[in-house]
């Protein structure tokens, strides 16, 4: 997102980490733009100082659904999961989840607090004092509801040896943080680990920052994360693009793909970075995955939807037999065995 002003960024040259292996052939690297920026070479995002003031601004014409919603998300309490072996997802909340994989315990985007200015309207499954003997904190981009200081800080605390993975230039801001091993990856590109697992940081349409002054200097992404018999795809944030194609053809066999599916509207400001239950569909089929498990809504009200409609319409969809796979959508603290 740019707030100086409307510059179309064109992609002038490529990055990656030459350490790693890229799974993507002829892929040259990861774009940065005429300003040594991370770019989307598909659609950049391109919001200015206008575009942010009227979207905070205008009224809300979703406001009246807003004030007779009543939906919460619900919380299971049952913390059984947190030292059983069986492979799981367990959605915790907005874009953070649990997954373990052959024994190994990954947690994603550890978000276990609140923001500085949106509410957070959903607990937590489990006190994250919980989480222990954790091997990998996958986290997406920079953005505050996604790369929280405090809940990584806690990790570490509990896991000194739990490795972080994140995108290129983001290691330089959570090593200020901790101390854990950080390990950074271009798009399509894999991280070297030490255990059964095969991690690939790849696309997402979206973009970065942690001030006005700092937009795209790290990069943004998705997750593979596969076993020898199972592969998790999780998306990160991200507008609806062509990089869903290119994943689901780079890997064929995608068990479960974790979709985001919220903070959408308006979609003339919010189709850029996020999508809705509609586009959120269309990326799944497009990823060719056996199982949709939709996030990033009930948590955080940071868009102008009702907090319970991406679930609405997720479930007509299923109704109306627009999702090609099956449709699961998770309580916090479910456990989804795969």
């Amino acid at each position: 997102m740019v707030f100086k002003k409307k510059e179309k960024p064109v992609v002038k040259s490529y990055v990656s980490n030459p350490g790693l292996a890229t799974i993507k052939p002829g892929w040259s690297g990861t774009p940065l733009d005429q300003n040594g920026l991370f770019i989307y070479p598909e659609s950049p995002t391109i919001l200015s100082i206008r575009d942010v003031l009227k979207f905070m601004l205008q009224e809300n014409p979703q406001r009246k659904e807003k004030k007779i919603d009543t939906w919460r998300i619900t919380v299971r309490t049952d913390e059984a999961w947190l030292n059983n072996p069986v492979d799981k997802i367990v959605w915790l909340g907005h874009a953070s989840f649990f997954i373990q994989l052959s024994c190994i315990r990954i947690l994603i985007d550890p978000m276990f607090g609140k923001l500085p200015i949106v509410k957070r309207y959903s607990a937590l499954p489990v006190a994250p004092e919980k989480f222990l003997n954790i091997d990998y904190i996958l986290v997406s981009h920079a953005h505050y509801d996604h790369c929280d200081r405090k809940s990584i800080q806690l990790l570490s605390a509990n896991n000194p040896n739990a490795k972080i993975l994140v995108g290129l230039k983001l290691d330089q801001l959570v090593s200020k943080w901790v101390n854990n091993p950080i390990l950074q990856a271009g798009w399509y590109q894999q991280y070297q680990l030490d255990n059964a697992l095969t991690i690939t940081f790849l696309p997402s349409r979206h973009w970065a920052n942690r001030s006005p002054f700092d937009t795209n200097r790290t990069l943004w992404g998705s997750f593979m994360i596969q076993s020898k018999t199972k592969c998790i795809y999780f998306s990160g944030d991200s507008g609806h693009g062509q990089h869903f194609h290119t994943i689901g053809t780079l890997f064929p066999k995608i068990d479960v793909a974790l979709i985001g599916a919220g903070a959408y509207s308006p979609s003339w400001f919010m189709a850029q970075h996020h999508q809705d239950p509609y586009d959120a569909v269309k990326a799944f089929n497009a990823l060719g995955a056996e199982t949709m498990i939709p996030f990033h809504y009930g948590t955080f009200d940071s868009a102008d939807e009702p907090m319970g409609e991406p679930e609405v319409i997720l479930n007509k969809l299923n109704q109306e037999e627009a999702i090609n796979g099956r449709l699961k959508i998770l309580e916090l603290g479910e456990v989804f065995s795969v």
